[in-house]
């Protein structure tokens, strides 16, 4: 009886929910385990391709402050790293942990229980000392792997490019994953490579973007890929990243300037895309006339970013106007100032 089963038997329903990492494919899954397990944690858990070694990255659901819909004071990576300033955020000499003064950190918080439901499956069990040994030399063996199978790939000439193999440490078999522009009979090339490896073999087809999020690297912004780093990739979801998304954030719509080295739109543009329609819906859109000063002035831009709209009046005069002093006025319907802003701009 494996382990959900049993669960189900003894009507235990509610159980410790985390996220698991495979360090082998960067695949990030859910699984339930019925005790306290904290970061780090190497697990055996089912994946698509068998039991396989994971890493805990942390509880579903509970590390850092929520997001609230229309809130631009989202909680990032920590701006004081290192500081000795209280002024920075720290408390001092209060007994409590520097993190919990300051507005930039993540503030772990403990697993707690919750109803663990079909979607979700169960860990199998924490990897034993064999089981990680076991690991470790599966992954000394993929370099010789990766150099055998683009040998018989150049031998068999076919269009593929080989990106990386995983052992898996379960059972005899091995994973090769490969990106190709169109369908591959590769055949000939499993029982080559049956021959050599005397074990199951699978070569698996993946696109452009589970490449980049497989591999990893620094995008044009300077940081991790948000596919190899997020904890879910765009690919991973039903929805895509639409040139839609990025005249909703104002950018340029030239698709090289907002693609990818993975030749695929920018994840972030989807990432991003709520927040922006959040922040519009209250703002007076581009185009719309607004009476300021016995004069109609023309909304020209709305600049998320700095959280001001942009007006244009006669004689090329442009003003901006903070979200905060401009509102819709039901009773009339139209956008209008705020009084106190009006007299101080004109004044």
């Amino acid at each position: 009886m494996d382990k959900k089963s049993k669960h189900a038997d003894t009507g235990d329903d509610y159980a410790y929910v985390y996220y698991i990492k495979n360090p082998s494919y960067n695949d990030v899954s859910i699984g339930a385990w019925d005790s306290i397990l904290y970061s780090g944690t190497p697990v055996m858990y089912e994946t698509r391709f068998g039991l396989d070694l994971g890493l805990i990255v942390g509880p579903l659901g509970v590390a850092g402050r929520s997001y609230v819909p229309g809130s631009d004071e989202i909680r990032g990576a920590c701006l004081h790293f290192g500081s000795d300033d209280e002024e920075n955020g720290y408390p001092q000499d209060d007994g409590g942990h520097q993190c919990d003064g300051c507005f930039g950190c993540q503030i772990a918080k403990e697993p707690e229980k919750m109803k663990v439901t079909g979607d979700v499956d169960w860990i199998d069990h924490l990897a034993t000392p064999s089981e990680m040994a076991r690991y470790a030399e599966n992954e000394e063996k993929e370099d010789y792997a990766l150099r055998i199978c683009r040998e018989k790939i150049r031998k068999h000439g076919l269009n593929m490019k080989l990106v990386t193999t995983h052992f898996m440490p379960a059972e005899p078999k091995v994973v090769f994953f490969f990106t190709a522009d169109e369908r591959v009979d590769f055949r000939d090339l499993v029982k080559d490579l049956s021959g050599v490896f005397r074990m199951r073999i699978e070569l698996r087809q993946i696109g452009n973007r589970d490449e980049a999020k497989l591999i990893g690297g620094l995008s044009v912004c300077g940081r991790d890929y948000c596919c190899h780093a997020m904890m879910t990739a765009v690919s991973d979801k039903k929805s895509s990243v639409t040139m839609k998304m990025a005249k909703n954030q104002n950018l340029s719509l030239n698709s090289m300037k907002i693609s990818g080295p993975c030749g695929k739109l920018l994840c972030c543009l989807a990432y991003e895309n709520e927040y922006y329609l959040e922040e519009k819906a209250g703002c007076p859109p581009e185009g719309t006339r607004i009476k300021l000063d016995h004069e109609l002035w023309k909304v020209t831009e709305v600049n998320i970013l700095s959280r001001k709209i942009s007006l244009l009046g006669s004689e090329g005069r442009t003003i901006m106007i903070p979200f905060d002093e401009i509102w819709y006025n039901d009773e009339t319907g139209y956008w209008q100032v705020s009084d106190e802003y009006q007299e101080e701009l004109f004044s």
